[in-house]
């Protein structure tokens, strides 16, 4: 018990930093804005966990509640929690700012989500039309996630210059962590099984298809805990950082005598767009990719991309410990461009194929031969894309080369562009600004699936990464040529 105390006593800060001890804010006040910020990340985590727990038990789980269902209504479940997440996130940053706090939209949002994760979880109880009661459920879900437009506003005006590429970099990390974690959830909780347990009655099923709603469910009542007046306090400080740096009287004026660069906010929010659109698109890619170039079958895509999803994990993570360092040694702006945008345009050029020869082409199933899907005649590029036949094969070097470079790029473009547009908005309330951040995320994940469709499946390997190549390297130039 001693050394607990010990350790306790060791741990907590006696003391406010060298680094920020300038009469801004006493010690208890730096303490309680460090938890409120760190409330934040765990926000961040819970939303990126919502969306992603479910996504390999989705089909599954509907195809037993309604056999009748396609795949074409599965894409529009998934499909559903982007778009209410883009549609509702400039009205949520919208709402925080004209409140002047985000307490009550965020308690409002997490009571949405405990309930809408509730709503999955049990429909098994619904007897009609469940298809579209999961459809309602996964909207509200991603309506309520559309409180990040609320948390990273929040970040930006309780985190000093100073500290915003540390606190960015961390919500970000929070958020890979929480598209990580998802699945390894799901798989977890599969030993349950199809029957599982009925509890209440027969009101509450748990089984290996509703234990990742319930997880929500009580992960978000406990986040909801945490934004009660007696846990989580809001100290905002950017704007009275900058209204001492220059000498103002009032932290209203000071924001408001700072007019925000909006060319150069509009420009890191296409950036965005654009960025989170090349990572989508290869994470909806890669599974059907990998089958026509390599001739995989469903198993060996499946393993194979969870290797290479793990590996890229891993690099994400580490690459995340080092971008703050990086901005010690070099401008942020420059290792956005070079550290980040490079990386992603040089991936996406290795995606051109340069292979001597055509992918192998599949022959057609037919049913009536009596072998297996899997069988090495059915694999390879499907007989439907015409241009299986005409273009060369991408080669597994390049493939996982450009795999790689995204791994690198990707962390570093997507926290220091969240960065930097914080820094360039200035200490003003930013919820709206960051809702069309969230909203342009929002909408490249989206158009990833759809692009896949109209252009992969249609015109080949050399206008989909030719295509993403240009639009990467005019999104560099023009990050280059905007300061």
């Amino acid at each position: 018990m001693d050394s607990w105390r010990k350790l306790r006593a060791r741990l907590e800060t006696n003391k406010l930093p060298d680094d920020v001890d300038d009469g801004l804010e006493r010690l208890e006040d730096y303490l309680q804005r460090w938890r409120s910020v760190r409330i934040i990340y765990f926000t961040m985590f819970l939303m990126s966990l919502g969306f992603s727990i479910i996504l390999t038990g989705i089909w599954p789980y509907l195809s037993e509640l309604d056999p009748n269902t396609g795949k074409e209504f599965m894409g529009l479940i998934v499909a559903a929690n982007p778009l209410g997440q883009m549609i509702f996130s400039p009205i949520f940053g919208w709402w925080g700012n004209k409140l002047g706090s985000i307490r009550l939209p965020l308690l409002i949002s997490l009571g949405l989500f405990t309930i809408a994760s509730t709503l999955y979880s049990s429909l098994e109880l619904v007897e009609d039309n469940v298809k579209y009661w999961m459809l309602v459920s996964r909207f509200l879900i991603g309506v309520s996630s559309a409180n990040i437009a609320l948390c990273r506003s929040y970040l930006s005006s309780a985190t000093r210059l100073s500290e915003r590429t540390h606190a960015v970099s961390m919500v970000s990390l929070a958020q890979v962590l929480g598209f990580i974690i998802g699945p390894g959830l799901q798989a977890l909780v599969t030993p349950l099984g199809r029957q599982g347990y009925v509890w209440m009655w027969g009101g509450m099923h748990v089984n290996m298809y509703t234990a990742s709603g319930w997880i929500n469910v009580l992960m978000s009542s406990g986040n909801f805990v945490m934004f009660l007046p007696f846990v989580f306090q809001e100290h905002k400080i950017a704007a009275r950082e900058i209204m001492v740096m220059q000498g103002g009287t009032s932290e209203r004026e000071t924001w408001k005598a700072i007019k925000p660069n909006y060319l150069s906010a509009w420009t890191l929010i296409v950036a965005f767009f654009v960025l989170v659109f090349n990572f989508v698109l290869l994470e909806t890619l890669g599974s059907p990719l990998t089958k026509d170039m390599f001739a995989w079958t469903n198993d060996e895509a499946l393993y194979y991309m969870g290797i290479f999803m793990a590996i890229a994990a891993i690099i994400s993570l580490v690459t995340f410990a080092l971008i703050e360092p990086m901005c010690k040694w070099f401008a942020e702006r420059f290792v956005l461009i070079w550290g980040g945008f490079s990386l992603m345009v040089i991936g996406r050029l290795l995606y051109i194929p340069w292979g001597p020869d055509p992918p192998k082409l599949a022959v057609a199933y037919n049913a009536s031969a009596n072998l297996s899907s899997s069988d090495p005649i059915y694999l390879g590029c499907q007989p439907t894309q015409e241009w299986c036949s005409n273009l060369p094969a991408l080669t597994l070097t390049q493939f996982i080369i450009g795999f790689a470079l995204t791994s690198i790029g990707y962390p570093i473009g997507v926290t220091l562009i969240q960065t930097i547009f914080s820094k360039v908005l200035g200490p003003r309330p930013q919820g709206v600004w960051m809702g069309m951040m969230t909203g342009a995320g929002c909408l490249s994940r989206v158009m990833g699936p759809v692009f896949v469709g109209s252009i992969y499946t249609r015109l080949g390997t050399y206008w989909t990464f030719g295509f993403t190549s240009v639009m990467m390297i005019i999104s560099m130039i023009w990050l280059l040529c905007s300061k």
